[in-house]
C-alpha cells in the first residue's frame, strides 16, 4: 500500500471515529442555562484561619464576582484533608447531604 493511500485510510478512520462525539454536541448546547442558579458551597479541607483558607475565601469571592452568585466557603479540617474530600462525593446537588 502507498503512503498516500495509508494517509487516506487513517484520515478516513479518524473521520468515521469522531462522527459520533460531533453528533453529541448539539446536547451539550441543549443544556445551556443559567449556572449557577443558587448559592454554590466551596469545600476547603483545612481549618479557618490558615493559608489554605484565605486562598479559598479570595476564590469564592471571584467566583462570586464572576458568576454573579454566593459562594459559601465551607471549612472541613481533619484527617488529613481527608473528612472535606470526603464529603465532597456525598453531597446531593441541592446542597444538602444525603
Amino acid at each position: 500500500m502507498s503512503s498516500t493511500l495509508r494517509r487516506m485510510a487513517t484520515f478516513t478512520a479518524m473521520l468515521l471515529l469522531s462522527i459520533p462525539l460531533l453528533a453529541g454536541a448539539p446536547i451539550t448546547y441543549a443544556q445551556t442555562g443559567t449556572y449557577p442558579a443558587k448559592a454554590i458551597r466551596l469545600v476547603v479541607p483545612f481549618p479557618p484561619g490558615g493559608p489554605l483558607d484565605v486562598i479559598g475565601r479570595l476564590i469564592a469571592q471571584r467566583l462570586s464576582e464572576a458568576w454573579g452568585q454566593t459562594v459559601v466557603v465551607d471549612n472541613r479540617p481533619g484527617a488529613g484533608g481527608n473528612i472535606g474530600a470526603d464529603i465532597v462525593p456525598r453531597v446531593h446537588p441541592t446542597g444538602t447531604p444525603w
